[in-house]
């Protein structure tokens, strides 16, 4: 009796404490609401499930408890009840996929309008680049990644000339604006996530892997690095400012792009914290923004 009791106060508190409890999602930031959606879905189901088995086991911990003179009747199996068990299993397992995987389409579709940027992840900063004027990036190749040319740019390739390179771990989008993070690391494993925007992906050395989001709610967000990726990956923060229209294009138009940074280095007023011109052949194989590989041009 005790112990039915104790399984009863145990499904009754859980459901309370789920629905009273102060911790819970941030406020949504971005256009992925049906992730919380699905979220949800599954506490429902999966809570469902909580509740009648733990309900069921008191009910058999008091209905089935010892008695003087009763014996238990043998039964090796019930195939009604396998069937009922089988079925109800089934649903429950569908209805927690299937919005799962109507939302994994769309966000693997990315809109044509959606503006892209690249995030890059090193123990244990973000470094972040924009399109310039002509909205298309330049490309990168790992190779050329060193402490001058932290992004591994390719100097030869002209769409990378006016790139907006970002240090310090801060960067800017334009509200209910498309926006395509392609994602790339330089040496472990890493994870880029905002929890308001709902959305994140692991990012991969040596490959290119991206998400899209649309961001609906100007603020100010912390950007996270959601891999454990070192002592450090603690520390390894930045931030994510969701700007007006007018406030971003303000923004935008106070940083660096990456041949004002080359003609710094070339001047000889640049400090050690600003992009040199990679040495390297210009004709090699580069890394474009979408994974494919192209031939640069030579140039005597």
């Amino acid at each position: 009796m005790v112990v039915a009791l104790l399984l009863i106060v145990v499904v009754v508190g859980t459901v309370v404490f789920h629905f009273l409890s102060p911790w819970w999602w941030t406020p949504i930031a971005s256009n992925w609401g049906y992730v919380d959606d699905t979220i949800l879905i599954t506490f429902w189901i999966t809570g469902s499930v909580f509740v009648a088995v733990g309900l069921f086991m008191a009910y058999c911990v008091f209905r089935y408890r010892h008695q003087a003179g009763r014996r238990a009747d043998y039964e090796p199996e019930n195939k009604k009840l396998e069937w009922w068990l089988t079925i109800g299993t089934t649903v429950g397992v569908a209805g927690m996929l299937t919005p799962g995987l109507f939302v994994w389409n769309q966000f693997v579709t990315v809109p044509e309008e959606a503006l892209a940027i690249e995030a890059v992840g090193a123990q244990w900063q973000w470094t972040f680049r924009l399109p310039g004027k002509d909205g298309v990036l330049g490309t990168s190749n790992p190779r050329s990644i060193n402490y001058d040319n932290p992004f591994g740019l390719n100097a030869a390739d002209p769409n990378g000339q006016d790139d907006v390179l970002l240090e310090g771990g801060e960067l800017h989008l334009q509200l209910d604006r498309p926006v395509k993070v392609l994602l790339r690391s330089i040496d472990v494993l890493h994870d880029f996530y905002v929890p308001q925007f709902r959305a994140k992906m692991d990012m991969v050395p040596g490959t290119i892997t991206y998400f899209w989001l649309t961001p609906t709610t100007a603020g100010t967000y912390e950007i996270l690095c959601f891999e454990l990726c070192g002592s450090g990956h603690y520390a390894m923060r930045g931030t994510v400012v969701v700007d007006e229209e007018a406030d971003y294009q303000a923004w935008l138009q106070e940083q660096s792009t990456f041949a004002q940074l080359y003609a710094r280095a070339a001047s000889g007023v640049a400090d050690s914290t600003e992009l040199a011109l990679d040495e390297a052949d210009p004709a090699k194989t580069s890394i474009s923004v979408d994974g494919l590989k192209r031939q640069e041009p030579a140039t005597e």
